[in-house]
């Protein structure tokens, strides 16, 4: 079996499952973000009274953090109640920043178990080793009551990156290049498994990029085989025992595709599909592409690692007038570790707008949303019409290094000779 067959198998009292099968199984972890009220109505209207373990589970007020209007205040303030009245351990609030970095910060992620949430990129768990992946109010309601939830057991596609990347080329712009090649509906309710000694050698940052993205693809799940930084990484944090899954030899997937990372070059998504994906130097070479806005944050492209990229390109230097470049730290903890290391400074001194750790423009809430006929460069995961404001704007989704160069100059710029 795969690992995820056995992660679906240990879970659900089986000692195997096979692909197309329906089986019910535990839920190690649920987390339920501030669109999603609904789950706590649909609880009491299907007779919930307390959530099945309080350890299990949280809310993340992330979208809208903090409250930019009365609604969602209205919202947040009936989820806290819920929270209260449960004596949720794990609650983060408008002061803690985006649901899938603060639940790996808090130790709540680790290798082998099964995290379902509220938000269709908890795909970005399977950089950890973990089985994630997201589901509506309803089903989040029966996982409050019963700690378990209805799957059916994925085929699971394979993604090899092979080989080492040039400088300038990042997690995003692989993961980028993947996408316009599966396209947009290559892996619908599939698991995609990343393997390859790119992803041998891929910090903790660039597998939580990858693996976030992988639902763009249609993906209902990721996989990466640990490696030693993820087991550092958890190790340090994780609040319950945990093991580490292994795929058995001979294993076969339902499709493989193989990609050589050393002769990739900095993409861009282009508007309005995620799958519109051209080199970035065949994008510039039809003529300048004049920006708006560029932003760096969400849960693809807020880490310090992001950060740190956007500051030493701007570093000293000055985006233009009449441009703006917003800046979003993933979680309070990064944005603390950027501001020690002076990222957020040198961002600030170079006329970045830095704002609340949380969501954002990224699902067009606030922050930094665009008006019609603006055009944005951005780390975030989605450019379909009117995701981050107007449906006439127009998104280039790209590295974070392409958004600070692209800022610098006022229109979309290769990073490269910025890195030295």
């Amino acid at each position: 079996m795969h690992a995820i067959e056995k992660i679906l198998a240990r879970n659900s009292g089986r000692r195997s499952v096979e692909t197309g099968e329906i089986v019910t199984a535990k839920v190690d972890f649920a987390e339920i973000n501030d669109l999603y009220l609904q789950t706590v109505y649909s609880f009491y209207e299907m007779g919930g009274e307390k959530v099945w373990d309080n350890t299990r589970c949280a809310f993340v007020f992330d979208h809208y953090a903090p409250c930019p209007d009365i609604k969602s205040a209205s919202n947040h303030k009936e989820m806290r109640e819920f929270a209260r009245k449960n004596d949720l351990k794990y609650h983060f609030d408008t002061n803690c920043g985006v649901c899938h970095q603060v639940m790996p910060e808090a130790g709540v992620i680790y290798p082998g178990m099964i995290v379902v949430a509220t938000d269709s990129h908890t795909t970005t768990h399977g950089a950890f080793g973990a089985m994630g992946t997201g589901c509506g109010a309803t089903d989040m309601a029966t996982i409050l009551m019963t700690g378990e939830l209805w799957f059916r057991v994925p085929e699971v596609v394979e993604v090899r990156l092979e080989g080492e990347a040039p400088k300038g080329v990042f997690p995003k712009d692989v993961v980028l290049a993947v996408l316009g090649r599966v396209r947009a509906d290559g892996a619908v309710y599939k698991a995609i498994d990343f393997t390859g000694s790119y992803v041998d050698a891929l910090n903790v940052a660039g597998r939580m990029t990858i693996c976030n993205m992988a639902v763009e693809m249609g993906a209902k799940t990721t996989y990466m085989q640990p490696n030693q930084d993820v087991l550092d990484y958890v190790s340090a944090r994780a609040v319950r025992p945990f093991e580490v899954v292994t795929t058995d030899p001979g294993f076969r997937y339902t499709e493989s595709y193989v990609f050589d990372v050393s002769k990739l070059e900095p993409e861009l998504a282009c508007p309005s599909s995620v799958e519109n994906v051209h080199t970035l130097r065949s994008v510039v070479a039809d003529g300048p592409v004049a920006l708006d806005q560029g932003y760096i944050g969400s849960c693809t492209g807020g880490r310090t690692e992001d950060i740190a990229v956007a500051a030493k390109i701007l570093k000293g230097r000055h985006i233009p007038p009449y441009t703006r470049l917003v800046v979003i730290p993933a979680s309070s903890a990064v944005m603390r570790e950027c501001m020690e290391k002076g990222y957020i400074q040198a961002l600030m001194e170079a006329g970045a707008t830095v704002s609340t750790p949380g969501c954002g423009a990224c699902l067009g809430a606030h922050e930094g949303i665009l008006a019609p006929g603006e055009v944005c460069i951005t780390s975030t995961n989605r450019n379909f019409p009117g995701r981050m404001g107007s449906t006439e704007a127009q998104m280039y989704l790209a590295s974070p290094a392409t958004v600070a160069a692209s800022l610098l100059n006022g229109r979309i710029t290769d990073p490269r000779p910025y890195l030295d």
